[in-house]
């Protein structure tokens, strides 16, 4: 198999195509979030990503992760890049939080190019027992 190192009508296509996903083209930090028990979970995808380039700050409800992702380095060696797909600079992403949650016990790791930021349930958004009293009778609990 020989590889081509240009094609105008490939190189055409590729660009008409990224004119059109631009608009839809995922972020460079996807995103899950999920409730597991009495945590809110965010994971962020962030593979090669220099942990120490990840700054994470609340600021009320508000969430935001900033990282970078350097572009490859080419000044000084015989490179000549075939593709380069994978996306690079600065991305910063932003959640807002509920009333609900704990915003002074964050917790984040970050492992195999994922980062997990794990926010408590605040303990007055938790289920509790409200005692219920009637005339004549003792108090007795009630779940609610």
């Amino acid at each position: 198999m020989m590889l081509m190192r240009t094609d105008p009508f490939r190189d055409l296509d590729k660009f008409t195509q990224q004119l059109w996903e631009a608009s839809f083209r995922p972020s460079g930090m996807p995103l899950d979030a999920y409730r597991e028990n009495d945590q809110f979970i965010a994971e962020f995808d962030l593979p090669g990503v220099d942990p120490d380039s990840i700054d994470i700050t609340v600021e009320k409800n508000m969430l935001s992760v900033h990282a970078e992702r350097p572009r490859m380095q080419t000044e000084g060696k015989d490179i000549e890049i075939i593709s380069n797909e994978r996306i690079h600079g600065s991305f910063t992403r932003q959640l807002f939080l509920g009333e609900t949650l704990d915003t002074d016990h964050i917790e984040a790791e970050y492992v195999n190019g994922v980062l997990r930021v794990k926010i408590p349930i605040a303990e007055s958004a938790k289920p509790r027992k409200v005692q219920i009293s009637s005339a004549g009778n003792k108090a007795h609990a009630i779940s609610a």
